[in-house]
């Protein structure tokens, strides 16, 4: 049993989705950080000084001064800033990823290692037109006999 989670451990499809996952965590916080702290400020300030990760909706009958006040006197709140902050988040991870695999497709087809269609595993009878096994000598539905 040991033997066969060492193996499958150091496969190398795991060993890759290990490493993607790192990446991906990693790419996740540079992200956010490019959101918070680079595209959110200037776009608040066009808006009139607004800090998104800020913006909320207080859903009690009492009045509190910012967020992190209503947070920690436990008011029900919905914080949309942060939720636009993070759909921006999520918009600009997916482009980046798109814009990678776009490229990496493109990289494979200018190199012509782009994977080789499956070869056929099955053919039609020329009689009867069914669908049978590439190797059949005979088809099993008409059985009129093949060439090889």
């Amino acid at each position: 049993m040991l033997k066969e989670f060492r193996e499958f451990a150091l496969k190398g499809n795991v060993i890759d989705l290990a490493v993607g996952v790192i990446i991906g965590a990693a790419f996740g916080k540079i992200t956010t950080s490019l959101v918070n702290d680079v595209i959110m400020p200037p776009f608040g300030l066009l808006l009139g000084e607004v800090d998104f990760s800020k913006l909320y909706l207080n859903l009690s009958d009492k009045t509190f001064a910012t967020l992190a006040e209503a947070k920690a006197a436990g008011a029900p709140v919905i914080a949309y800033g942060s939720f636009v902050n993070t759909i921006l988040e999520f918009t600009i991870i997916a482009f980046a990823i798109f814009i990678m695999v776009r490229q990496i497709n493109r990289l494979r087809t200018i190199l012509g290692t782009q994977d080789a269609p499956p070869a056929p595993m099955e053919k039609s009878c020329p009689k009867c037109l069914s669908t049978i096994p590439l190797q059949a000598t005979k088809c099993r539905a008409c059985t009129a006999d093949l060439p090889a």
